[in-house]
């Protein structure tokens, strides 16, 4: 089963739309063992609740081998529990960088089933990832719109409906309720929403933001196809600390989340 068709199926058979993100920090933790417990027990507290889980690579890169050893351990713990993983790498370079890059996080150990990647050095240097996606059934996460505040210093005036219409140009090549080639779309840009939808009709949306960055739940039902499937909507510091290292706050967090967003489903 491609990635696309898996998440999509868990939505269904669970009724989540909710990305868990992974982001372990330092600074909370006594020590290395410390971190590495919290995190995978937030994953399983969370799981039931969740369409996927996203590692932040950031995060496990600034631990060095020993981050990439947990990073392993939870792709590895997350496919025994059945859920899909989106590495947040954002990833994009050019020619055989990019071949590496996707080689590097599409297959292997501590391969995602997808892949955040940044189109922004020229749509020739998603070829490398698409092409790793599709031999592997795995998915991508083209940036088209992020969360941040000062995104549109470069993905203003129209630069993200160009990339939008790319994203379904590629996707047009593939059958299939969703594709491969899906596209992230910041949850604070709710205004926006129901028009990526439309320039992307086969395209699953990753929706970063919700929680500590402020995006709401009930502002992002126009994401959704009818049915309440093609869009994931991430939280992260809001649910891996939502009360400090408390694990069942976590649960309850992720519970909420995932209450939230079906309340609000078309």
């Amino acid at each position: 089963m491609t990635f696309a068709a898996a998440v999509t199926d868990r939505t269904r058979r669970l009724q989540t739309r909710l990305c868990v993100g992974l982001d372990p920090r330092v600074s909370p933790y006594r020590d290395a063992a410390h971190l590495r417990a919290h995190t995978l027990d937030v994953l399983e507290a969370t799981a039931p609740f969740a369409a996927c889980v996203k590692p932040q690579l950031a995060f496990f890169e600034a631990l060095g081998l020993p981050g990439f050893a947990l990073l392993e351990e939870v792709c590895a713990a997350a496919r025994t529990l059945g859920l899909p993983v989106i590495l947040d790498g954002k990833r994009g370079d050019i020619g055989s960088t990019a071949e590496a890059y996707a080689r590097g996080w599409l297959t292997g150990p501590h391969a995602g089933d997808a892949l955040t990647v940044n189109p922004f050095l020229g749509f020739g240097t998603l070829v490398p990832f698409v092409e790793a996606a599709r031999a592997n059934g795995g998915g991508l996460f083209v940036l088209v719109k992020t969360s941040n505040p000062d995104q549109g210093d470069l993905q203003g005036q129209g630069v993200s409906e160009r990339v939008a219409v790319e994203v379904a140009r590629l996707n047009a090549e593939e059958e299939g309720e969703y594709a491969s080639v899906g596209a992230v779309v910041g949850a604070t840009h709710a205004q926006d929403l129901a028009t990526f939808r439309a320039l992307m009709p086969r395209a699953l949306l990753l929706l970063p933001g919700l929680g500590t960055q402020g995006a709401a739940a009930a502002d992002l039902a126009p994401a959704f196809q009818p049915g309440g499937t093609g869009a994931l909507a991430s939280a992260s510091r809001a649910v891996q600390y939502a009360d400090g290292l408390d694990v069942a706050a976590s649960r309850a967090a992720a519970r909420r989340l995932r209450d939230e967003l079906n309340a609000v489903m078309p």
